[in-house]
Parts: structure tokens; C-alpha cells; sequence
């Protein structure tokens, strides 16, 4: 395993020794390329069923926080789902096979409108960054041959800025406070983009998650035109407000959420992207200078070292984070 050379420090003594039967799993198969029983074996496991104990009857999952915005009515069942979702396909691998990850799927697909895009998390307004990371977990659960993802994908293609990668279409436009909220809590139209203003890194880190999923997108020009555009910005603020710091580069979580360099560098290196790339390399080079002592890494490098004792969950964190970057240097360094 040569690209276990390239580390200072032994990854998979650590990962292993937090004794969770999933990453344990991934570390078999992925890492040390052992022959592992089917993942349906992960499905049972009791952190699946805390995680099913919460899932509505349609699928759904009942958010747990408190209720601010009107509109519209499935927002927060949405948000939940898909923050649920994530778990189950990314860290325990379920497929439209396990009936609840199929329940789920459909309740998001029943949140796609017919232009193919999925509404409700701001409001009525486009939110191409939502849409294309849900659909990329879709595919992963075995979905891609789904004409509703077809949908979403050409819905998507559709929605590039002019430079080829992708924002959110309501920051394109000036909007005063009042008018942000507005849009945001009622039914009002969505706002088209203005496809002149730039792309912006943090966005179309999120959509390119589908196209790398599918396999039929994952090599088209248009992929590798906005893969190009987001691997030119490691490590450079965003050309929008939100998520604006260069430091959400380095702040990361698992399962993916926001872009971040772990998750960019997982879907650069999906797309077949390796350390012969100049900007790749200096992503890998990265992971190299600030790997910790214990072999994993800090899950913000703000603060980078200042917690002698982590919490459980924290260090559980950091495994998966860990477990992400060492997919990515095996894919880029063999």
C-alpha cells in the first residue's frame, strides 16, 4: 500500500482501535482490501436502528429542533431527511433494499418539482446545492437509472453559470434583508440567476457530487469543466458571502454536508484526478503536514491542537474524517 508511505503517522492502527463496526468495515474493505461479508450486515447494526427509531411512517424523519420558518410546510422533514439519509447510505451503506432507505428516497423525490429540482429548504427558491448532493446520495443507493434523476441532473446542467459551475441563484442577485426574508419564508416565484456573476466553490463542490455518483455523467466535458473551477480554489475564500472564510477549507465532518477539502478531494479523486494534478497534489500535500500524532486529523484546523482530550463523538468524528482521507490518497497515490 504505498500511499500508506506518504504518511507520517499509521492511520489504520488508530481506526480500528475505535472500535465501531463500521469503520472497521470501510478500513477492511477499502483500505487493507480484504474479502468482507456483504454490507447488508451493517444494516442491522444498532446505531442503524437509533437511526430508524426517529423515520415517519412517510419516510420522513421528525426534526428534533425548534420550528422558526412558515414556509413551506415540509421544510423541516426535509432538512432531516437528508441529514439522516446521509448517515445511513454513506456510513452503512443501505440501498433502495433496505425499506427504509426506499422510504426515505421516495419521501425526498416527492419533494422534486416537475422542472426536476428538490424545494422546500429555502423556501420556494431554488437551492441547486441541496439538489445535487441529495440526488448524489440517490445514485449511491442505487438510483441512477431513475427517471426522476435524469431529471435532476438535466435540471441541474441547466442551472450552470456562465462560466460552468454553479451557485445559488438568489445570491446572484442584490437583495436587501427584508427581501431575503421574504423570499425565503413564503411561496414567492424563484429568483432566475444571473449567469454572469462568477461560480462559487462551496456550491458547485455540492452539486458535482452527482455527476461524480453517476456513472454516465461522471466523464462528460461539463463535469471536468466545473471540476477544473473547484480544484482552482482550495484554499481561497468563496467569491459569495455565505461560507465566505478560506477557513471552511479545513473544517470538515462526516458525512459530507458543506464542501470542504475532504469532500472535494473525495469527489476530484472519484472522478479519476490524481496526485500527477498540480492542485491535487497540493490537497495531498496537506493531508500529509497536518496529520496528528494519534494518525487522524482535527476536525477544524482553527483549532488545530488546543483540545488535549476530545469527546467521544468528536474522536468518532475524526475516525470517519480519517477514513475519507485515506480513500482519497489510496484513489490519487495507488
Amino acid at each position: 500500500m504505498r500511499w500508506l508511505k506518504l504518511l507520517r503517522h499509521d492511520p489504520i492502527a488508530p481506526l480500528m482501535a475505535v472500535d465501531i463496526s463500521a469503520i472497521m468495515y470501510h478500513v477492511r474493505r477499502d483500505l487493507l482490501e480484504e474479502r468482507v461479508p456483504p454490507v447488508r450486515r451493517l444494516w442491522e447494526s444498532p446505531e442503524v436502528q437509533r437511526i430508524l427509531r426517529r423515520q415517519n411512517p412517510d419516510g420522513s424523519f421528525e426534526y428534533p429542533g425548534k420550528r422558526v420558518v412558515p414556509y413551506p410546510a415540509h421544510h423541516y422533514p426535509l432538512v432531516e431527511t437528508w441529514k439522516q439519509i446521509r448517515f445511513l447510505v454513506e456510513q452503512y451503506g443501505t440501498n433502495r433494499r433496505h425499506e427504509p432507505t426506499r422510504r426515505a428516497a421516495e419521501y425526498l423525490f416527492s419533494c422534486q418539482t416537475e422542472d426536476g429540482d428538490i424545494r422546500g429548504f429555502i423556501g420556494n427558491q431554488y437551492a441547486t446545492y441541496y439538489t445535487g448532493a441529495i440526488l448524489g446520495l440517490l445514485i449511491k443507493a442505487g438510483y441512477a437509472g431513475d427517471p426522476r434523476i435524469k431529471s435532476g441532473m438535466q435540471w441541474l446542467l441547466g442551472m450552470r453559470q456562465d462560466d460552468g459551475g454553479w451557485t445559488v441563484p438568489m445570491i446572484t442577485v442584490k437583495l436587501s434583508r427584508a427581501q431575503q426574508y421574504r423570499l425565503t419564508t413564503t411561496a414567492a416565484p424563484p429568483i432566475e440567476p444571473d449567469r454572469a456573476k462568477p461560480f462559487s466553490h462551496n456550491w458547485t463542490g455540492m452539486v458535482l457530487r452527482a455527476f461524480v455518483a453517476h456513472s454516465r455523467y461522471r466523464k462528460r466535458k461539463s463535469t471536468c469543466v466545473a471540476a477544473g473551477l473547484l480544484k482552482g480554489r482550495f484554499f481561497k475564500p468563496d467569491g459569495y458571502t455565505s461560507y465566505k472564510s478560506a477557513h471552511y477549507w479545513t473544517t470538515f465532518a462526516y458525512p459530507f454536508w458543506w464542501n470542504n477539502l475532504v469532500a472535494a478531494m473525495d469527489t476530484l479523486s472519484t472522478i479519476g484526478l490524481s496526485a500527477d494534478d498540480r492542485d491535487m497534489q497540493r490537497g495531498l500535500d496537506w493531508f500529509v503536514a497536518h496529520q496528528q500524532k494519534d494518525g487522524l486529523w482535527s476536525l477544524d484546523h482553527r483549532t488545530a491542537g488546543q483540545s488535549a482530550a476530545p469527546p467521544a463523538k468528536a474522536t468518532q468524528m475524526r475516525a470517519w474524517v480519517a477514513l475519507a482521507i485515506c480513500r482519497i490518497l489510496r484513489r490519487c497515490c495507488g
